[in-house]
């Protein structure tokens, strides 16, 4: 691009340095340093661009463009700095009471349910003390705990501390995703913990809406529609997908078509053309009738946002479509790139914490990708006919939002769908003819027999989208799995596809070479970095409480895992571990649960025995009082829950060089046997202190 260009979107210009700034500050948060620095910076920045616009000299322009991506930067900074700064939190280490008021309805998980709470306040025996910090709760299952909802307020008794990670290898940082989001601790509340305050519930706009949006749910079970098709419906056209089942995420993240399941641009924008037709008769009355019909949508998409409870996709959406209409305001181009640059920039103001939000990344990389490349697409191939041109068109957008967020959609979800274009071609029309269905049954509610005709309709539309995405989801080669990119290669494919673009939009031979010679500088990085993390034979033990196990590793990629308890919470260790076995390339370890006995792997009485490797898992008592002429030598003695005895008694049995202290042992269990490790100067290991732990052999 030429300077020319880039002067087109002074936006763009202020973004980037603003993204750098909000990058740094997350990135070094945790570093020791004064917040009054990083302000007096600000000030320092704020003055000098002030004085050096009012400069009159041409030749010190470029000063003041410097000088002004400096305060971005540093502005972008402390905004990322002072959000986590408010989620912090200090709590007491024992169990205390709190009141609470939930702000979001509890969402049922495997033997809890999770909801979000306002701490309003610590109670002890020297007083009461206000809190005013966000919490995540996970109340034990009871019947008593699905009845709660929004608004509702509760006293519990219960620990809560700020979020920590299990440091596992490759692990998804829950901590700063919780923090990011203004939540400042978690806790576990058992049955008989809590009770609800009398005559205490607080009607705020967030439970209002809640209650809105259970009534339309209700509206939907009583039309008659239930089951998938009442998840989709729900998710849809009121952003609700609690009921939506593991399968049918799992069909359309194959299918390519999960970005219809959550309230985004799509559904926003398909609102706003349904407005902007309704109100066209307005807007022919001059800019009088365009301002009247721009502040009818922006009322009506707002409503539509708090409807929905205000979650960031339907609010970056909201914005977005915002500053359009604004735009048709005034008369200026409704959408381009530094349309797209302010309503970021803007968003990101308000809450930095949006940029590292997955959905945020993807809304506007597509639109950022279809704005840049769906144009040089469509006229890659030449259509004469109308409808050609109308699916070709179609096809066009959807291979330029494609392009524009697959790398971050390898990055994320480490999958690829094959047939999207296949899937988008038929989902987007249907889901089109499927809201605009919704909206007139919601609007029919006065007349009972119409709105029942329609909602048949609308129950027959979503059995066939729901049929043709499981057909999709059963085609051969339907998605790509497994797939593993760092964050640099994530940057360098950018890069590439940009360079790209800009050889397209020149077509000169020396921007010809380099994006070859960038092309092949991203595949040698990339076999760097494969070789780099090859399998190694190792032994690895992860920190997942409830599930002890061993991971047998093989240099080929096989592996060998092997369960120590007949209850173990394989599924938790499996979603825990799947990024750290991506990353390595392993296939999918076989599973042991018994005594075995194969070519490298021997499993006799808990020791396993691996590669000239032996470990002895104690989960039992069964080595308790015994004793040896020889002590049996073993590498690793690993101590999980089950274990009443001390270290003394299996010294009695077997010579080991490292203890291992299992994240399953209870926190005086672990203590006494850290203790005891210590008087014997014995080396060892606590998983829940120091996370998962690998030995190569």
């Amino acid at each position: 691009m030429n300077s020319f260009y880039i002067h087109r979107y002074p936006f763009i210009r202020l973004l980037i340095p603003w993204i750098a700034g909000i990058f740094c500050g997350d990135h070094f948060f945790d570093r020791s340093w004064d917040p009054l620095c990083g302000i007096l910076f600000f000030g320092f920045f704020a003055v000098l661009s002030f004085a050096l616009y009012f400069l009159k000299r041409y030749s010190l322009r470029w000063c003041f463009g410097v000088v002004i991506s400096a305060l971005c930067f540093t502005g972008g900074w402390l905004g990322m700095t002072g959000q986590l700064q408010q989620a912090v939190c200090s709590f007491p280490k024992e169990e205390t009471v709190y009141r609470v008021l939930i702000t979001d309805a509890a969402q049922p998980k495997e033997h809890t349910y999770l909801c979000q709470a306002l701490l309003k306040e610590r109670r002890d025996t020297a007083g009461i003390y206000p809190i005013g910090h966000t919490a995540v709760l996970y109340l034990q299952q009871d019947s008593s705990a699905s009845r709660l909802k929004s608004g509702d307020e509760l006293l519990i008794s219960a620990r809560i501390s700020p979020p920590l990670n299990n440091r596992n290898f490759d692990e998804f940082d829950y901590a700063r995703f919780l923090m990011r989001k203004g939540i400042s601790g978690t806790g576990y509340v058992a049955s008989g913990k809590w009770i609800k305050c009398d005559g205490m519930n607080n009607f705020d706009l967030k439970s209002v809406t809640s209650s809105c949006r259970r009534n339309v749910v209700s509206l939907y079970q009583e039309l008659g529609f239930n089951g998938d098709e009442l998840a989709v419906l729900s998710a849809l056209t009121i952003g609700d997908k609690t009921e939506l089942s593991d399968s049918v995420r799992e069909s359309y993240s194959v299918a390519g078509a999960s970005h219809i399941l959550a309230l985004s641009g799509l559904h926003i924008g398909l609102l706003y053309t349904m407005i902007f037709f309704i109100l066209k008769p307005i807007a022919r009355r001059g800019n009088i009738g365009r301002c009247v019909r721009s502040v009818f949508l922006l009322v009506l998409l707002w409503t539509f946002a708090f409807f929905t409870g205000l979650s960031p996709s339907v609010v970056r959406s909201v914005s977005m479509f915002s500053i359009l209409a604004m735009a048709d305001m005034v008369g200026r181009e409704p959408l381009s790139l530094n349309t797209l640059a302010v309503a970021a920039w803007l968003m990101l103001f308000c809450n930095p914490a949006w940029l590292f939000d997955v959905g945020f990344q993807l809304s506007f990389l597509a639109v950022a990708s279809i704005l840049l490349i769906q144009k040089p697409i469509y006229h890659l191939i030449t259509v004469k006919s109308r409808i050609g041109k109308y699916v070709w068109g179609l096809m066009s957008v959807s291979i330029a939002a494609q392009i524009g967020t697959a790398p971050l959609v390898l990055f994320y979800f480490s999958r690829f769908s094959v047939h999207f274009l296949l899937t988008n071609l038929v989902v987007i029309p249907l889901i089109t003819i499927i809201l605009y269905a919704a909206v007139v049954m919601l609007l029919l509610t006065p007349f009972s027999w119409l709105q029942i005709g329609v909602a048949g309709g609308v129950k027959k539309l979503l059995e066939g989208l729901n049929f043709f995405v499981r057909w999709v989801e059963q085609l051969p080669y339907a998605s790509i799995d497994g797939i593993w990119l760092y964050q640099s290669e994530v940057l360098g494919i950018y890069i590439v596809i940009a360079l790209l673009t800009y050889y397209f939009m020149n077509r000169r031979y020396r921007n010809l070479q380099i994006c070859l010679f960038s092309i092949l500088l991203m595949g040698t990085y990339h076999a760097t970095l494969y070789w780099q993390d090859r399998p190694q034979t190792s032994l690895v033990f992860y920190n997942v409480r409830g599930c002890p196990a061993v991971h047998c590793i093989k240099s080929d990629g096989q592996s060998w895992i092997n369960y120590m308890d007949t209850l173990s919470n394989e599924k938790r260790l499996k979603y825990m571990t799947a990024n750290y076995w991506k990353r390595h390339h392993l296939l999918p370890p076989q599973e042991i649960t018994a005594d075995c006995r194969h070519a490298e792997l021997n499993r006799q009485q808990q020791i396993i025995s691996y590669h000239g490797c032996r470990v002895c898992v104690i989960n039992d008592n069964r080595w308790r009082n015994k004793s040896t002429v020889s002590p049996l030598y073993i590498q690793y003695l690993y101590l999980c829950k089950g274990y009443d005895g001390h270290l003394e008694e299996l010294a009695q049995v077997f010579s080991f060089s490292y203890v291992i202290l299992d994240a399953s042992l209870s926190e005086y269990r672990k203590h006494l046997l850290e203790s005891e490790c210590k008087k014997s100067s014995l080396r060892f290991i606590s998983l829940s202190d120091e996370g998962s732990v690998r030995f190569l052999l």
